[in-house]
């Protein structure tokens, strides 16, 4: 009989303490026939250009340019959003926060979270017969019901929100600066909003905090005779970026080359284990959830062909949040030795809003009824059978100019539309100016993918593709429209503030771990 052992070790790697998982995989018997294993990884603010394969000058990616020669690079693959929440909330979903309800990222203090009534894709495979796991940031939701053990995950550990939401004792590299986590009796507030000094960042091992701030050396075990699903979701390459990983390093390189170096490493040994043990039948998917934050600026950080043009263009400002290809276009790689082919470069338009309706449809499983979705099923492409993505990407606002989750411009074909641009931040802090634009701005990014000259108003190109452009985005609003649409509460409380010991500075403390998953796949205590 075919059986599944899947091990989870989480091992601490001194990078703010940020988590990360050798998964051992045993197998016995034929897998032939069985349901496809699945591991995706999402990497934080990691820019288009930082992978090597993207960019020639990007050399600290030697791991994924490997596995990109082994299997299939996406070059026209984007966020759903330019920031975490919203990104995460699409690939869980398979639909645009205008639908999902996302639209912009949730606090410390949030009451809500990913609504109730969205159905994730770790429900939709449990209830094919799945085992979930989910490993790492979270960020959709971390009070009540809204935690992922809620949300159809058998398994969590990890971080509710980003890790520049909570204090740690090593705070690392960040723009502006922030303190560690008071070690006395009174707290150390901070002038600055972008720093979070009250509260410690938690660790959670399914319900319970077991640490805080965290600092991991921690071991969890499932055991499943069932396929399974494993989402991690990396810190890297969200700033703070710690300097711990730079002490053994002889040449001198940046935090954010260090950085890269070892999320490059920790995908390596997820990697290496699915190769030992059970390739044939798991599909591991790394993608990025969104362009690079501002304070890489000062970090000498993310490169390639986009690092240059939104600079000049939002003042200095952050690919993230923007609709401009840094925020967006984002590094991907398929690997699935006999069924992704190999040393392929994918041109096709994809979306993390994919995600979602592939796996489901890899895994045999049926969308859930009653609402409609963003992302396409892109099995076609994956197998080599097909180059043909999406006709029509739409990039919500996550933060800039505009409405929160607005579908302020449009991807058709080789052409992208901008109807608002400017109001994000910039690495001195500053803020760009808000710029609409009617008629929209309209790029060939075939022929300028910097976005550096629109096409000229009036001319026979931008003539001939501005009226598609406003059928594609009047059809898409027309759907939502008459779509089952949810709503997030973003109202705050901050008595739902993570917190396993409030009669002590920063809530610190440390617990044994009382959670783990059964054979069954059910949450005990």
């Amino acid at each position: 009989m075919t059986w599944l052992v899947l091990k989870v070790l989480l091992v601490g790697v001194s990078f703010l303490g940020c988590f990360y998982p050798l998964v051992d995989f045993y197998f016995g018997g034929e897998t032939r026939g069985q349901k496809p294993n699945f591991v995706i990884i999402l990497a934080d603010d990691m820019g288009w250009g930082d992978l090597g394969a993207n960019w020639a000058a990007a050399k600290d990616t030697a791991n994924l340019d490997k596995m990109a020669a082994e299997g299939m690079r996406f070059v026209d693959f984007h966020a759903a959003a330019s920031t975490c929440s919203p990104s995460r909330a699409s690939l869980l979903t398979g639909r645009l926060g205008l639908r999902n309800g996302v639209t912009h990222n949730f606090a410390v203090t949030s009451v809500g979270g990913l609504p109730l009534n969205e159905t994730t894709l770790a429900e939709v495979l449990r209830q094919a017969g799945y085992i979930t796991g989910m490993i790492g940031k979270w960020h959709l939701g971390h009070h009540s019901s809204y935690h992922p053990n809620f949300r159809g995950f058998d398994y969590y550990f990890g971080i509710p929100y980003s890790h520049d939401m909570g204090c740690t004792d090593t705070p690392g590299y960040n723009h502006p600066p922030c303190p560690a986590c008071p070690q006395g009796e009174r707290p150390a507030r901070s002038a600055d909003r972008d720093c979070y000094t009250d509260v410690a960042l938690p660790l959670y091992e399914n319900l319970s905090i077991v640490e805080q701030p965290v600092n991991l050396s921690s071991l969890a075990q499932s055991t499943s005779r069932r396929p399974f699903l494993l989402y991690v979701g990396l810190a890297h390459m969200h700033v703070p970026l710690t300097g711990t990983q730079l002490s053994g390093d002889p040449q001198g390189r940046t935090p954010y080359a260090a950085g890269l170096r070892e999320m490059d490493s920790l995908v390596a040994q997820i990697k290496d284990k699915v190769d030992c043990t059970a390739k044939e039948n798991t599909f591991l998917w790394f993608i990025g959830d969104n362009g690079p934050w501002a304070q890489k600026c000062e970090l000498a950080g993310s490169v390639g062909p986009f690092a240059g043009s939104w600079q000049v263009r939002q003042g200095g400002s952050s690919a993230k949040q923007t609709t401009w290809e840094g925020g967006h276009r984002v590094p991907a790689v398929a690997y699935w030795p006999g069924r992704v082919p190999v040393n392929v470069t994918s041109t096709a338009l994809l979306s993390v809003l994919d995600v979602f309706p592939t796996v489901v449809a890899l895994a045999g499983a049926s969308l859930p009824r009653g609402r409609r979705f963003d992302g396409l099923d892109a099995s076609e492409v994956l197998f080599g059978g097909s180059q043909t993505g999406h006709e029509v990407l739409f990039h919500p606002n996550s933060g800039a100019a505009g409405e929160y989750g607005a579908l302020q411009t449009v991807r058709l074909e080789r052409y992208k539309a901008f109807f608002i641009t400017g109001g994000a931040k910039a690495c001195d802090g500053s803020v760009g100016p808000e710029q609409h634009h009617e008629p929209p701005l309209i790029f060939n990014l075939e022929d300028d993918v910097a976005e550096a000259v629109p096409l000229e108003r009036g001319g026979a190109e931008y003539e001939r593709v501005l009226p598609r452009v406003r059928e594609a985005l009047a059809s898409v609003l027309q759907d939502v429209a008459h779509d089952n649409i949810s709503r997030v509460d973003y109202t705050r409380d901050p008595s739902v503030t993570p917190c396993c010991n409030p009669q002590r500075t920063a809530c610190r403390c440390q617990t044994t771990p009382q959670t783990h998953v059964s054979t069954s796949g059910n949450v005990r205590h």
